[in-house]
């Protein structure tokens, strides 16, 4: 398969570029090699694919295949997250949440959890089903707090 996905990635193909980065990552068909990974996923991110954006996202957050830069971090998950890729949601959503590369703001976050939860991320329905209860980012709410734990 890698020799396929090298072929269509050179011919500037996103979601071949995208696999190749996987490939990668990974160690799958190649020797593991996390730069080159990135670098295949930056060429098909650049091209709009949201997986490899949420994924160069994930890179640089924690500094994988690259030196760490929280601010390259956001920039990409929000990238994917308007596009809406449901774990780039969910992955700015913690950014906000923390400080994460942005200033902390617990509404923000819990904006983004709700679009990703929309869209069944479990982890962003259990995040938004806490903030629910504890009243972090919207106001307590025990019944939606149960609504979003049971999803």
């Amino acid at each position: 398969a890698v020799r396929w996905y090298r072929k269509a990635a050179e011919q500037g193909n996103a979601t071949a570029q995208f696999n190749l980065g996987v490939c990668y990552w990974k160690g799958t068909g190649v020797d593991k090699d996390l730069s080159a990974g990135v670098e295949w996923y930056r060429k098909a991110a650049e091209q709009g694919h949201v997986s490899a954006q949420n994924s160069l996202g994930w890179s640089y957050q924690n500094g994988q295949g690259v030196a760490q830069d929280l601010d390259q971090a956001v920039r990409w998950y929000r990238k994917a997250a308007e596009q809406g890729n449901a774990t780039a949601q969910f992955n700015l959503g913690v950014c906000y949440w923390k400080g994460t590369g942005v200033d902390k703001d617990l509404s923000a976050g819990v904006e983004w959890y709700r679009k990703a939860a929309e869209q069944g991320h479990v982890s962003a329905q259990n995040s938004l089903g806490w903030s629910y209860q504890n009243g972090q980012g919207v106001a307590q709410d025990l019944d939606q707090a149960v609504r979003w734990y049971r999803k």
